[in-house]
């Protein structure tokens, strides 16, 4: 029997989530070095939950907040292989290209700031991660005071000149 099942996932509100699946113990250890050493003024909490052995919760971080609720989130999750990593002073933009290319990686799920919700199917064997529900549905489309507007805000923050 199959139970699907949605978990809202909960995270401060100046914090952003990006969410994956891995397949090695290593993985914390090599994400917590892909963060300090790509943003060192991140503040960051990881959570991977391993899927054999022991079956842990491994965790990294150098923010005890954001460990706390990367941990929650996983286990809320309750899928083997999966991580939650938590971010502050920093945007996904910023390490999405170093979480990804971490050996262990296998896949991203999401990237946000955004409410998330994770779809999980879980079976005797485990709970497995379907996708994700990334904020809001479109409400239509832009036009030209909309694309000024984006035009206006990516300058402002530096991301164009």
């Amino acid at each position: 029997m199959l139970e699907l099942t949605s978990v809202r996932l909960a995270f401060p509100a100046d914090a952003n989530i990006i969410v994956g699946q891995s397949h090695f113990i290593k993985t914390v250890e090599d994400l917590y070095e892909a963060m300090v050493t790509t943003v060192p003024q991140a503040r960051f909490g990881l959570a991977f939950n391993e899927s054999s052995g022991p079956c842990l919760t491994r965790v990294e971080g150098n923010d005890e907040e954001l460990r706390a609720a990367a941990v929650k989130n996983a286990q809320a999750l309750a899928a083997g292989h999966v991580f939650v990593l938590l971010l502050r002073n920093a945007y996904p933009i910023n390490v999405l290209h170093v979480v990804r290319n971490a050996p262990e990686v296998c896949s991203i799920y999401c990237a946000t700031a955004n409410p998330v919700e994770v779809i999980v199917a879980h079976s005797e064997q485990g709970g497995g991660v379907l996708g994700v529900i990334d904020g809001s549905a479109p409400k239509g489309v832009e036009g030209p005071p909309e694309v000024a507007a984006r035009h206006e805000f990516l300058r402002k923050i530096g991301y164009k000149r």
